[in-house]
């Protein structure tokens, strides 16, 4: 079990990490970079990007990260260690509430609105990248708190 308890909540710890990452790159150094490109040339990048992101190495971290914080707490409550159960399980509320859900809520319609032209960059860019920072600093916090577990564990 020792091996299992340690494993799911490392692995929640880096798809988490990585989303965070993704999003992090994308507020920073993405959508400012697309801005200099101008209103059209942005626009089309974004929906370039919007269309191969829908791919099986992102569609599967996105998803896999609130699953295996979740299933790290239900492995650490199993094994009897309650606060860290309750960290991860705090983990995967924080990755489902600030990263499935606005993402699914925000950050999706988005990109179908500016995918169909319904959708001005300017009006785009400022509220996406809000958005889209909320769910890298959700991302982050989950990471932190799979660690604390962890480190509240061992």
């Amino acid at each position: 079990m020792s091996v299992v308890a340690v494993f799911l909540p490392v692995l929640a710890m880096v798809l988490n990490g990585l989303m965070a990452g993704v999003f992090f790159a994308f507020s920073t150094s993405v959508v400012p970079g697309l801005d200099a490109l101008g209103e059209d040339g942005a626009a089309e990048a974004m929906r370039s990007m919007n269309r191969k992101i829908l791919n099986p190495a992102f569609l599967s971290t996105f998803t896999l990260a609130p699953v295996a914080s979740l299933l790290a707490g239900v492995v650490l409550l199993i094994g009897g260690d309650g606060g860290p159960a309750v960290l991860a399980f705090a983990a995967a509320a924080v990755c489902f509430l600030g990263s499935i859900v606005v993402t699914a809520t925000v950050n999706v319609p988005m990109n179908n609105a500016i995918e169909a032209g319904e959708l001005a960059w300017k009006a785009y860019a400022p509220r996406w990248t809000r958005w889209n920072t909320l769910r890298g600093w959700a991302s982050a916090l989950a990471v932190a708190l799979l660690g604390v577990a962890l480190y509240v564990w061992s």
